[in-house]
């Protein structure tokens, strides 16, 4: 992730930045702050040295180094110092927007989140995230979900089927579905969204135990969650999660139907950023928010 980054910045590896090659001479050192520029949950620090490292193997600068003075997951204040980093100045400034791009996009995540864990909070309702996530973040965007209090659901594709609108279609029926992904891959855990009470029924029936309970209103929700209820002394423990079109506004009355899960995808696909700043000391030339 953070080499197709400085990729996107320096060009092919090794790269190069003409504006602070050509100005800042190698050797000379420095340090600046990492701060919070607004009120929020931070995340994605833990990339910085990383980054600050594979910028120093690529231009073969002096190692820079990051202390971290906050850990994922804090809630900050504007001003806040978040990291503190030194080295060669021009290590830090080749660094600057690329750090400052994933630590703020993991942070807007954090951040966006961790409303709705406070929204759900005492309700026994955990908020998830989806796949509705920027190519080649996902890791990244889900490991913010955390630091802001949310519930991680399935990576990918691979490590959990879940059966949707689509899938029946394509197989003529929930239970045909269900049938086909246990019959290709056993060892796989089984999700199924239902539409109506008569679906939830129906994929319980077939075998899953993981329902999404799809763009149901509260007054339905409540029906299909006391049904499913009182089939759990039956079939075990069902795990429901209400999805589609959920709001803040309305994440207490939806939690109060009884769900276990709410899942969001804008946690991951519509949150801004936090406002964060590289602001490097009169030794680095009183650089800051360098574009």
């Amino acid at each position: 992730m953070v080499a197709l980054a400085l990729d996107e910045d320096l060009g092919a590896a090794p790269g190069r930045d003409v504006t602070s090659q050509a100005t800042v001479p190698a050797e000379e050192l420095g340090a600046g702050r990492l701060v919070a520029r607004e009120p929020g949950v931070v995340a994605g620090l833990v990339v910085v040295q990383e980054v600050l490292d594979q910028v120093a193997a690529r231009l073969g600068l002096a190692a820079a180094t990051c202390e971290q003075r906050v850990p994922d997951g804090t809630r900050v204040e504007r001003g806040d110092v978040l990291a503190v980093l030194a080295g060669p100045v021009q290590a830090l400034l080749v660094a600057e927007r690329t750090l400052l791009n994933l630590a703020s996009r993991a942070s807007g995540v954090a951040t966006h989140t961790r409303r709705w864990a406070d929204a759900l909070e005492g309700s026994g309702a955990q908020v998830l995230d989806t796949r509705k996530t920027t190519p080649g973040l996902r890791e990244l965007e889900k490991y913010a979900v955390r630091c802001g209090g949310g519930t991680n659901k399935r990576m990918g594709l691979h490590d959990v089927a879940m059966v949707k609108d689509n899938h029946v279609v394509a197989t003529g029926s929930v239970a045909a579905a269900v049938r086909a992904v246990r019959a290709r891959f056993p060892e796989a855990a089984i999700q199924v969204e239902a539409d109506t009470l008569d679906q939830a029924l129906e994929a319980i029936e077939a075998g899953a135990r993981f329902l999404l309970l799809d763009n149901m209103p509260a007054p339905v929700l409540r029906e299909v969650v006391a049904a499913v209820r009182a089939r759990e002394a039956a079939v075990g423990r069902v795990e429901l999660e209400a999805t589609g079109n959920l709001t803040l506004d309305g994440a207490a009355e939806v939690a109060a139907t009884g769900v276990d899960y709410m899942s969001v995808g804008a946690l991951t696909h519509s949150s801004p950023i936090l406002d964060l700043a590289l602001d490097l000391d009169e030794r680095g030339r009183g650089l800051s928010d360098r574009q």
